[in-house]
């Protein structure tokens, strides 16, 4: 263990001088440490393994970025793990709390025809109608037309940030509506 450290630390001293092969020793040297870590992360935080790789090459490239921050009087494996942990962080914030599931187990409860839309067309054209005309208009383009703001804005000579007032406007009418119902 110590001859490890001692190996990385010497080889990233060398590599901060320049010696591009230390660099590129240390580097191969570190990642099957750093797979490993990745691995057990997800692991005991219940999720994918296979989602290693992308948490290993987050934590090379922040190697590669910010190795002017190590302090060369330092042990290099303290602050390699430290690096490791804030990306491994990172990645399970990322990808929040989910639960993963095998859907072959459910492979005989999937529906093998498209269910049917829950609302009808006349529905939610009802339901739009009842907006004031310009949330109406607002909305029928950016939720039903799949315009983007900044064409609605232009077609109903509207500034963007009207646009959106007008869109967040209209939703908070149409779900406090629903909500009644």
């Amino acid at each position: 263990m110590r001859e490890r450290e001692d190996e990385w630390t010497g080889l990233m001293r060398r590599a901060i001088s320049g010696d591009s092969a230390a660099y590129h020793r240390l580097l191969k040297s570190v990642t099957p440490v750093l797979r490993a870590a990745a691995r057990r992360g997800l692991a005991r935080a219940g999720q994918p393994v296979d989602q290693s790789e992308d948490i290993v090459q987050d934590i090379l490239l922040a190697v590669h970025l910010k190795r002017h921050t190590w302090k060369t009087d330092a042990p290099f494996t303290p602050w390699l793990l430290a690096i490791a942990r804030n990306k491994l962080i990172d990645a399970l914030r990322r990808r929040g709390r989910r639960s993963f599931v095998n859907i072959d187990d459910f492979a005989e409860m999937i529906p093998s025809e498209p269910v049917a839309e829950t609302a009808p067309a006349s529905e939610v054209a009802a339901q739009l109608q009842s907006l004031p005309a310009r949330q109406r208009e607002v909305l029928q383009s950016i939720a039903v037309d799949s315009a983007s703001i900044r064409d609605t804005a232009t077609r109903f000579s509207m500034s963007e940030g009207a646009v959106r007032v007008a869109l967040h406007r209209g939703l908070a009418r149409l779900t406090a509506k629903l909500r009644e119902q």
